[in-house]
């Protein structure tokens, strides 16, 4: 009587184990005509009880599955009463004639967690198989010279440079003509009506000289000639400290500078007539001389 009920008891779990993975359904768009390297998709439905989601653990690894087959992607898509599986194989059998060849099956665990506990169940995913198709014939024509198996280049239309060479003469004119009309505006040529422009790569060129053994002064006071000339050739005359009032008045592009140009000129004063070269250093030094001319370059340049 005991082992009827113990019978009993396993025969009801059995079937409540069965009732809960429903169906199994595997579907390929296309179960034929596949070479070597490529992609084959499946996809795997499983129809479970209400309350049961897939254990992510259970499922297979990507990677070779055999030596001729590696499962690349698995991804899960779960709703209610369905677990469904999309799967990526890739294939590298190298079929010598048109076979079948058998994919692996495999098994993957499902779970309900309910108050009395969680309840698992399996759900086994059957092998399937799969037509694969050879590249090339086994025994291909034969021919004497082993050149005929080769198949020849194909045929190209020949391209005319001609149209890209005038494109890109035309380019490079037009660069020229920019890069021209930027020194022009730059002040980067020699030209009359630029003269602090010309003044400012003078100074350029002797701050790489200056300091040496026979500048005593370290060409400051050529510095401040070369300002002197940039003020005296814009006017067309002499410009002295007490002509700087009327100078800004015939050209008020460099009004705005009217206070550095005031301290330039008392720096010259020091430097050439009072013998105090180190306290016009001091009062104008050797930057200011060149932030200031560079400015004038920039107001001639707008005037």
């Amino acid at each position: 009587m005991i082992a009827a009920c113990c019978a009993l008891l396993l025969l009801l779990q059995a079937g409540a184990a069965v009732a809960q993975v429903r169906s199994v359904e595997v579907r390929v768009p296309r179960a034929f005509g596949y070479f070597v390297g490529d992609l084959v998709r499946a996809q795997a439905d499983i129809a479970v009880d209400p309350g049961f989601t897939l254990q992510r653990a259970s499922l297979p690894a990507p990677g070779p599955l055999t030596y001729w087959l590696d499962l690349r992607d698995i991804t899960v898509e779960e709703s209610p009463g369905r677990v469904r599986l999309h799967l990526t194989y890739q294939t590298f059998y190298a079929a010598l004639d048109a076979r079948q060849v058998a994919i692996p099956g495999f098994s993957v665990s499902l779970e309900s967690a309910a108050a009395g506990g969680t309840t698992s169940a399996k759900a086994e995913i059957p092998g399937w198989s799969l037509g694969v198709s050879p590249l090339r014939e086994v025994q291909p024509e034969k021919h004497d010279d082993p050149a005929e198996y080769l198949r020849p280049d194909g045929r190209v239309p020949r391209l005319d440079p001609l149209p890209d060479l005038w494109a890109a003469l035309a380019a490079l004119g037009a660069a020229v003509l920019a890069l021209a009309a930027l020194g022009y505006d730059r002040g980067w040529f020699a030209r009359p009506g630029r003269p602090f422009a010309r003044a400012a790569r003078a100074l350029r060129r002797l701050a790489r000289t200056a300091n040496t053994a026979d500048d005593r002064d370290g060409g400051y006071r050529e510095a401040l000639r070369l300002v002197h000339r940039g003020l005296d050739e814009t006017d067309g005359r002499r410009v002295l400290a007490d002509d700087l009032p009327a100078f800004l008045d015939r050209h008020p592009a460099f009004r705005p500078e009217e206070p550095a140009l005031a301290r330039f000129f008392d720096a010259s004063r020091r430097a050439f007539f009072g013998r105090e070269l180190e306290a016009a250093r001091a009062h104008l030094p050797w930057a200011e001389v060149e932030a200031g001319l560079r400015r004038l370059a920039a107001a001639e340049r707008e005037a």
